[in-house]
C-alpha cells in the first residue's frame, strides 16, 4: 500500500496548498467533500490514523452548512490532519519504481542519511546535474527498496543514529552480489581506521563532510561512467549467466543471414514464468532469485549447441532455435517445462518448498516478415494465450502470422479521487480476472467528465463500469440513473463504490440498476473477486 499512500500524501499536498496559498475563503461543502474522500481512500490503503483524524474532522461539520471558511481558520481546524501527513520521508521512493521505464534514461542516486535537512539539500543540489536523487531518511526502508530501484549509485552517511551506514553497506552488498553498484560512503570521521573499514566492506569511495559540492559531484559522475563501461563489456546476465538483452539483435541478424542463405526458417520462443511476483511476495526476491537462476541453469543444460537464450528481461527470457520449425522447438521447450514444473525450490528457512511453472509462445521467423520487434509481439501473443488458458503450457503462433487476438475488456473508473483511480487501475491490471484479456480501462473525476466523453458510445460491446456514490457536480446515483435511461443500457454492468452505509442510499442504488455494490473502506482482494465475477458475467 506505500505507493498509494504516498500518492495520497502527494494529493492532500497539493489541495492544501492550493487552499492556504490561493484562496481567501474556502466553501464548507468543498471542505467537507475533501474530508470524506480522505476517510474512504485513507482506511482502504491502510492509513488509519489519517483515516481516523479525517473522520473526527468530518463528524464536527454539516455538509449543508454554507459557512465560509477564512484560511487561517481553516489551518486551525485542519492542523492535526496537516502534521498527519506531512509526518513523511521526504522520498518518492514508489512514484519512482512505478515510472521506472519513463525515466530509464536518467541516472538514478539513492541517498541515505538521517539528516533531513542534509538529504533535502543534497537532492536539491544532486538533481541541479540531471540525476534522479531518492532520499531516504530511514535505513531500513532504503534496503528494501534497494531492489526495486536498481540504483546507478548509493551515497551513504556512516553515522546515523538507528543504524550504522557501515551495516547498510554490508546488508546491500550480501544481498545484492549479482549486482555491481557503485557505494559512496560519506561522514565527518576523518580517521584512517573507519575509511579502512568502509573500503574492506566494499565500498567504491570515501568522502569526508564537510563536502565540496563541485568535487562531489565529479566524484560521484566517474563512478556511474564506471558502472556504464563495465556494462558495456558485459553480455552476460550476471544472475542467470545468460546472455542480456545487449546480445539479442546481433544475434538475430546472424540467424537472418543464415536463412537467408539456406533458406530455413527459424523460431523465435518467448518465455515467462508463471506468478512469478507471487513467489518475490510470498518468499522474498532472494529466492526469487534463486528461481530465475535454477530455471536459467535448467535451459542451458537442456536447450542444443546452437541454440541462444537471452534473459529479456525481470522473468522473461526470449530463446532463439536457428533452423529450427515451431513444432520441433515446442518439443524442445515440453522437455523443459516438464523438469523444471517437478524441480523444487525451498524457502530462505527451508521451511517451506513450492514448485514453479511457466508459459511461452513461439512463432516461426520467415523471409516475408524480418522485423525484430513484430515477431517478438506475435510470440508474445501466443503466450499470453498460453496465460489465458491456465498457465504451464507452450502455444505456437498460427502458420499463417494471423495475430492472435484477446478479448476485450471496456473498464471505466468514475471516482473524483486520484487515488482510488489509480489504485483501481493498477489492482485491474494485475488481477488474475484479466490475464488474457486486452484492458481499455479508462479514469473519468466525475459523471460530467464521462458523459462529456464519447468513450462509452463508441464500442457495441460490453463495460464495466465502477462508479462511486458520492462525487461533484454529478451524485454517483445521478450517473446511475442515466446510465440505465439509456436505450443500450444493458451493455453496462455497474458496480458502485461508496462510503454510505445506508440501507436507504444501497436500496436506492439497486433499485436504479447497479448489479453489485461495496462501501468503503473495502479490502482490495475483496473488491478484486467481486469484479472478476462481474468479468465473468460479461464474456
Amino acid at each position: 500500500m506505500n505507493k498509494y499512500l504516498q500518492i495520497l500524501i502527494k494529493n492532500v499536498r497539493k489541495h492544501l496548498e492550493a487552499w492556504l496559498n490561493n484562496q481567501e475563503r474556502i466553501q464548507q461543502k468543498e471542505l467537507y467533500r475533501f474530508l470524506h474522500s480522505i476517510v474512504g481512500t485513507a482506511s482502504t490503503i491502510g492509513f488509519h490514523k489519517g483515516g481516523e483524524i479525517a473522520q473526527k474532522l468530518k463528524s464536527q461539520l454539516d455538509e449543508n452548512d454554507e459557512k465560509e471558511w477564512l484560511k487561517e481558520d481553516l489551518q486551525e481546524f485542519l492542523f492535526p490532519l496537516i502534521s498527519t501527513f506531512y509526518y513523511e520521508e521526504i522520498s518518492n521512493i514508489n512514484e519512482i519504481v512505478e515510472r521506472k521505464e519513463e525515466l530509464k534514461d536518467k541516472k538514478l542516486i539513492l541517498l541515505i542519511d538521517d539528516d533531513t535537512a542534509l538529504l533535502m539539500y543534497l537532492k536539491d543540489e544532486l538533481e541541479k546535474n540531471d540525476w534522479l536523487v531518492i532520499a531516504v531518511a530511514d535505513p531500513d526502508r532504503a534496503i528494501n527498496s534497494y531492489y526495486d530501484l536498481n540504483p546507478d549509485c548509493v551515497i551513504i552517511d556512516i553515522h546515523m543514529k538507528n543504524k550504522s551506514g557501515l551495516d547498510v553497506l554490508i546488508e546491500l552488498k550480501e544481498n545484492m552480489k549479482q549486482h555491481f553498484i557503485p557505494m559512496i560512503m560519506i561522514s565527518v570521521d576523518h580517521t584512517k581506521e573507519t575509511r579502512m573499514k568502509s573500503y574492506q566492506l566494499g565500498a567504491d569511495d570515501y568522502i569526508h563532510k564537510p563536502l565540496e559540492m563541485d568535487e562531489f559531484m565529479i566524484r560521484i559522475n566517474r563512478q556511474i561512467e564506471r558502472k556504464l563501461a563495465i556494462e558495456d563489456l558485459i553480455l552476460l546476465d550476471d544472475l542467470t549467466k545468460v546472455f542480456n538483452r545487449k546480445y539479442l539483435q546481433r544475434t538475430y541478424d546472424r540467424f537472418v543471414s543464415s536463412m537467408k542463405r539456406n533458406y530455413k526458417v527459424f523460431s523465435i520462443a518467448m518465455v515467462d514464468l508463471d506468478q512469478f511476483k507471487q513467489v518475490n511476495d510470498t518468499y522474498g526476491h532472494i529466492v526469487g532469485d534463486k528461481v530465475l537462476a535454477g530455471f536459467a541453469e535448467i535451459v542451458r543444460i537442456r536447450l542444443r549447441l546452437n541454440d541462444v537464450v537471452i534473459r529479456y528481461g525481470g522473468e522473461e527470457f526470449l530463446i532463439l532455435f536457428p533452423e529450427t520449425r515451431a513444432n520441433e522447438a515446442k518439443i524442445v521447450l515440453d522437455r523443459i517445462l516438464a523438469e523444471f514444473s517437478k524441480t523444487p525450490f525451498k524457502s530462505m528457512d527451508d521451511q517451506s518448498e513450492f514448485y514453479c511453472t511457466f508459459s511461452a509462445g513461439i512463432q516461426e521467423v520467415y523471409l516475408d516478415e524480418l522485423d525484430l520487434k513484430k515477431n517478438i509481439d506475435l510470440a508474445d501473443g501466443a503466450l499470453y494465450e498460453a496465460k489465458s488458458e491456465g498457465r504451464n503450457q507452450v502455444r505456437i503462433v498460427p502458420v499463417n502470422n494471423v495475430r492472435l487476438h484477446k478479448k476485450i475488456v471496456h473498464i471505466g473508473i468514475i471516482d473524483d479521487d486520484p487515488i482510488i483511480r489509480t489504485m483501481l487501475q493498477d489492482l485491474i491490471s494485475k488481477s488474475k480476472y484479466t490475464d488474457g484479456f486486452s484492458l481499455d480501462i479508462q479514469p473519468f473525476k466525475d459523471g460530467m467528465e464521462f458523459f462529456e466523453s464519447d468513450w462509452y458510445l463508441k464500442k457495441n460491446e460490453p463495460y464495466l463500469i465502477i462508479l462511486d456514490g458520492m462525487m461533484p457536480r454529478m451524485d454517483g446515483l445521478e450517473v446511475l440513473q442515466k446510465l440505465r435511461e439509456l436505450r443500450y443500457h444493458e451493455r453496462f454492468t455497474i458496480m458502485m463504490l461508496t462510503s454510505r452505509k445506508s440501507e436507504q442510499d444501497i436500496s436506492r442504488a439497486l433499485q436504479l440498476g447497479a448489479d453489485d455494490y461495496i462501501t468503503k473502506p473495502f479490502k482490495l482482494l475483496e473488491l478484486e473477486t467481486r469484479l472478476g465475477h462481474l468479468i465473468k458475467r460479461m464474456k
